[in-house]
């Protein structure tokens, strides 16, 4: 039976230390090739020096996470769904990113995960509305990088810009059994994007040109995008499958169908003004009443989506705070995606602190858990999750 007083002290203790790691194309396309990307090919000082540091996070994970293997409890008289079979009825399944009912066809296919280029020159993007779940993490310079995951994305026809890859963010693809989608890579990324289980469509590899396709409006490399046409032919080039494995767990814990859970516990507190404190965008988000979502801002304006005008807005928000360092003299960066950290959860005006534990190594995913060892449940919707380097967490502002 899982122990919940072994996992709280296990949590408590963990936490409290200091850790380890303090082509289709449209009009006026061009060719894809054309713009001066990452290659991987670039010299680094030391070629192990990321792996070495992803490795002392996996050693602490395998430890943190063996309190659980008995089980999992979560909040609200709520079943965790980890390794739990989805509900399905009517043609429809529960979606795995947003909790919802939607048509089998789509729920069971994998998802794509795109990286999304985030700097002002590259404002604003196309597809980002349609995203059921963001990522953002800063990347050399203090810029931030976002990574869309969609689940539904046929209609989309352009989505982007696309950047390249860092390796948190393959981490982060392989939570939900994504086919992670990029143009280019460092050095360091590629002995990571050539393991067996991760599945990838690179603007750089042969099938780039297929799925990626840039367009005049824009300077290289801020104008390579991707279709929903392209990212299928690619998928098929490759040879992925397209459906879920068999033993992947999901990640969320979601209400059910009409609930909504708004946190009032003692540990609760008011939040309808969110800053993750990113030094260069500087994003926030401010609760709409009206609509019970979050809505994004950056570069002092509303983000927005170029296809529809629309702006970015999520039911649920996920401050992950992550252990990190510069693994090389360039400023290459290094998240724990692994070993756990604190975390706060915010929906409805209102947030509540945990943690975070990945589970089941690097194709596992993280899990929420608040501060009595319960798993979080997420209200049904669109979630961004953004990593904080847990240095810069007197920089959030919450209120």
């Amino acid at each position: 039976m899982f122990n919940k007083k072994l996992t709280n002290t296990l949590l408590l203790t963990f936490f409290s230390a200091s850790l380890i790691l303090s082509g289709c194309g449209n009009g006026g396309a061009m060719p894809a090739q054309t713009a001066e990307v990452e290659n991987g090919s670039e010299e680094v000082e030391d070629p192990n020096a990321y792996s070495q540091f992803q490795e002392e996070a996996e050693n602490a994970a395998a430890e943190t996470s063996s309190a659980f293997d008995s089980g999992l409890t979560a909040e609200y008289g709520h079943k965790s769904s980890y390794g739990v079979p989805r509900e399905e009825k009517d043609g429809k399944i529960r979606s795995y990113l947003t909790g919802k009912m939607v048509d089998e066809s789509i729920g069971k296919r994998r998802p794509i995960a795109v990286m999304l280029n985030n700097i002002e020159e590259a404002q604003p993007m196309s597809g980002t509305s349609k995203a059921d779940v963001l990522y953002e993490c800063v990347v050399e310079g203090s810029l931030t990088r976002m990574m869309g995951l969609f689940e539904d994305y046929d209609d989309l026809n352009k989505i982007g810009s696309v950047r390249s890859c860092r390796n948190y963010f393959v981490y982060y693809a392989l939570e939900f059994d994504s086919i992670y989608c990029h143009y280019g890579q460092s050095a360091y990324a590629m002995p990571l994007l050539e393991q067996d289980f991760v599945d990838n469509l690179s603007g750089l590899s042969s099938e780039g040109d297929t799925v990626f396709y840039r367009t005049t409006d824009r300077v290289a490399p801020h104008n390579a995008y991707a279709s929903a046409k392209g990212i299928k032919k690619g998928i098929e080039i490759m040879g992925y499958d397209n459906n879920y494995r068999d033993d992947y767990k999901g990640k969320f814990t979601f209400a059910d169908d009409g609930e909504i859970i708004v946190p009032d516990s003692d540990d609760s507190y008011k939040a309808v003004h969110v800053e993750p404190g990113y030094l260069i965008n500087k994003p926030w988000f401010d609760y709409d009443e009206k609509t019970q979502q979050y809505l994004r801002y950056e570069y002092d304006e509303p983000q927005v989506d170029a296809e529809n005008n629309t702006q970015l807005a999520v039911d649920n928000i996920i401050l992950q705070y992550s252990s990190w360092e510069e693994v090389d003299d360039k400023g290459y960066l290094g998240f724990d995606c692994h070993s756990g950290g604190k975390m706060t959860y915010i929906t409805h005006g209102k947030a509540r602190d945990g943690n975070w534990i990945r589970f089941d190594g690097d194709t596992g995913s993280v899990r929420y858990f608040d501060m009595n060892g319960e798993e979080i449940v997420l209200n049904q919707g669109k979630t961004w999750v953004l990593i904080i380097q847990d240095t810069m967490a007197d920089k959030v502002v919450i209120k």
